[in-house]
């Protein structure tokens, strides 16, 4: 995708923004991210093991040398391979220019940023990095949604009218999923925790291969 194509000013939009240039609206009623884990086939013990490998090695780097690159190296380039879709054709990865985040907080300015991976222009990976703890995963959603609904496939292919996202901050995990017409309509998963929830990690792939699946 080209740069051209990116809405001005995304890290700067809210869902109030989208709500009011796209339409957009929230299906709070529907499930589709538990829908998908009541039906996704149990993990194998590779794929178990490979996840116990991740947290390990997310708890050895984030405790000795808590680095922004953690984030892609440790959890998502792993999570994306294991899912065995997203490396392989008609699967292509493109990298973003990063977006920045900007809070403020007793008077201080902190700045975050969110590199997006394009995967098949039908699955956006967002990656909320900071080397601080005030970006939480939610940050990144109105971004997540604004290049979704900014592509043109959106409006131009009848076949490819719903897109998934990931947005992830490393310790939390978000899961989006956007039907463009006839008005655009988005559900988003509960907050999936990478390390702290046990059960999590797991769903977290599962839900990955699912988007593969269906892609």
């Amino acid at each position: 995708m080209e740069a051209s194509t990116v809405p001005q000013s995304v890290s700067n939009l809210t869902l109030s923004d989208l709500r009011e240039r796209y339409s957009l609206i929230r299906d709070r009623s529907d499930p589709f991210f538990d829908q998908w884990l009541l039906e996704a086939a149990a993990l194998s013990d590779f794929e178990q093991q490979a996840l116990d490998r991740l947290k390990r090695n997310y708890e050895n780097i984030i405790e000795t040398n808590p680095l922004e690159e953690v984030v892609k190296r440790v959890v998502v380039a792993p999570l994306l391979d294991l899912a065995g879709f997203f490396y392989q054709p008609p699967f292509s990865i493109r990298a973003e220019v990063p977006t920045r985040l900007l809070a403020t907080e007793a008077n201080q300015t902190y700045t975050s940023s969110i590199d997006v991976l394009d995967v098949k222009q039908q699955f956006w990976v967002l990656v909320v990095e900071s080397k601080q703890s005030r970006f939480d995963v939610t940050s990144g959603i109105p971004q997540a949604l604004s290049y979704m609904l900014s592509q043109p496939s959106v409006s131009q292919s009848p076949n490819r009218l719903t897109q998934f996202g990931m947005v992830t901050n490393g310790r939390e995990v978000v899961f989006l999923k956007l039907n463009a017409q006839p008005q655009p309509v988005f559900a988003q998963s509960r907050i999936y925790q990478v390390i702290e929830a046990r059960e999590d990690l797991p769903q977290i792939l599962q839900g990955l291969k699912t988007i593969g699946q269906q892609s």
